[in-house]
């Protein structure tokens, strides 16, 4: 690859979709359009109209990439997360639109190193540390390059919420989230992917000097580009890929404790051991509660969830009932027990066994359980359980989940990373400690 490439980022789907055009754009027929405008689906479901036209695709081109832009209105962030909100946001690039599952999809196609200023001013503040900063804009160039990768590859058969294999004999419902939303753009916008929330959310030319520094910096493992996930908390020890995905094993998404010792770390896969680490509080580089640090790390949505290195969440029987049969489509009565029956490497739970009075029924993976205990997510699949207040018939009026971390703990721990930052690290020695083996590779 010898010059920067451009992606199509899928920013928001509905059945009307308003945006404005700021400068002059080249719109499908090459006349020269401005202004405020609405595309409507039509009835048929298959076309939408602009004015009086009908389209099923259309693209506005920008006469001057720098200094044209367009708004959309009501773009939804945090899609089923606690913070969930709507607002209007600004775009540099070409604004395409597209019918998309019976709704209208609007697309940004915009250069690569300007994608991820804005992704890196979204998925964190601006203010943090530069090394970090760095470190962050390595992996997100080297995460949407590897998802463009794949995007121009065949998907595999049911590669629409794939279903895998069950590690547990018993009814199961082992399902795992990866590339189902993007079969007409690479990546989406939101936390399902990485943050990108336009030019208007960069507040600071730090951003932007941390990609410049980095212009075409990737991580690459025996020559191949590296899936590079991360996370908000790993709560102490890293997460393996296949836990949370496909199962087949990226090599550089590894176990290891997130400290100054990686390898000092218990075997969380062990049900005792991870009942110990969760319900401590070991010393790691996300175990922090250091406001200044987490204000330069978490935009202002992200720090109304104050605690995420350990957390705890109650659930009324009724509760849990009505979600179980709301998430899971599935009547399994009044809920006896959710019981472990595989972990990963953090701890996280991978298979998870929920006994009810009208029958059993094993979940997975991470996300899965995540959605199915929670009306948005809980922070993560680390948790033990605790069932309170058991009636004559052994059925519990309340559990108590405590949990470790937030988000699937695998690749870069953005609170601990953002420590090492503080204390000096450089942003390729917070790299290796996070992708093991890894290679800093210039692709352009």
């Amino acid at each position: 690859m010898n010059q920067e490439p451009q992606v199509r980022v899928g920013i928001l789907s509905a059945t009307s979709i308003r945006f404005t055009l700021t400068g002059l754009y080249a719109g499908p027929e090459g006349e020269l359009v401005s202004g405020t405008h609405e595309a409507r689906m039509n009835e048929s479901g298959i076309s939408f109209t602009i004015g009086d036209k009908t389209y099923t695709s259309v693209e506005f081109i920008p006469s001057s990439y720098i200094g044209d832009s367009f708004e959309l209105e009501g773009v939804t962030i945090g899609v089923d997360f606690h913070w969930q909100r709507k607002e209007n946001q600004r775009f540099r690039g070409s604004l395409r639109i597209i019918v998309d599952k019976g709704k209208i999809t609007a697309i940004n196609i915009v250069n690569v190193e300007d994608y991820l200023v804005s992704v890196i001013s979204s998925e964190m503040s601006a203010t943090s540390s530069l090394n970090l900063l760095r470190a962050h804009a390595v992996i997100s160039r080297s995460w949407v390059l590897s998802m463009m990768d794949r995007s121009s590859a065949p998907l595999p058969p049911a590669a629409n919420h794939p279903d895998a294999k069950a590690l547990n004999p018993g009814p199961s419902l082992i399902r795992y989230w990866d590339r189902e939303d993007h079969l007409n753009f690479d990546v989406c916008a939101d936390d399902h992917c990485q943050r990108y929330q336009g030019i208007s959310r960069v507040s600071t030319p730090v951003a932007a000097g941390a990609v410049a520094d980095t212009r075409g910096e990737v991580l690459t493992y025996e020559g191949r580009l590296c899936d590079t996930r991360f996370s908000k908390c790993c709560g102490g020890v890293f997460e393996r890929f296949e836990t949370c995905w496909d199962d087949q094993p990226r090599p550089y998404l590894e176990a290891r404790r997130d400290g100054v010792n990686p390898l000092d770390f218990p075997d969380l896969t062990n049900e005792e051991n991870a009942n110990d680490w969760i319900l401590g509080r070991p010393e790691a580089f996300c175990n922090t509660s250091d406001k200044r640090i987490l204000s330069q790390v978490l935009n202002g949505y992200d720090r109304e969830t104050p605690d995420f290195y350990r957390w705890t969440e109650e659930l009324s029987q009724e509760k849990i009932s009505s979600l179980l049969a709301t998430r899971l489509d599935k009547n399994l009565g009044k809920i006896k027990d959710l019981v472990p029956l595989t972990r990963g490497t953090s701890g996280r739970i991978r298979e998870l066994k929920i006994i009810g009075t009208e029958g059993e029924l094993t979940i997975g993976k991470e996300l899965m359980i995540r959605r199915a205990l929670s009306d948005s997510h809980l922070y993560s699949s680390a948790f033990i359980v605790e069932a309170l207040e058991r009636d004559s018939d052994g059925i519990p009026a309340r559990f108590i989940l405590h949990g470790a971390g937030w988000g699937h703990g695998v690749g870069l721990c953005q609170i601990g990373a953002a420590i090492m930052g503080e204390r000096g690290y450089s942003y390729d020695e917070i790299l290796k400690h996070y992708y093991i083996n890894a290679e800093l590779t210039h692709l352009y």
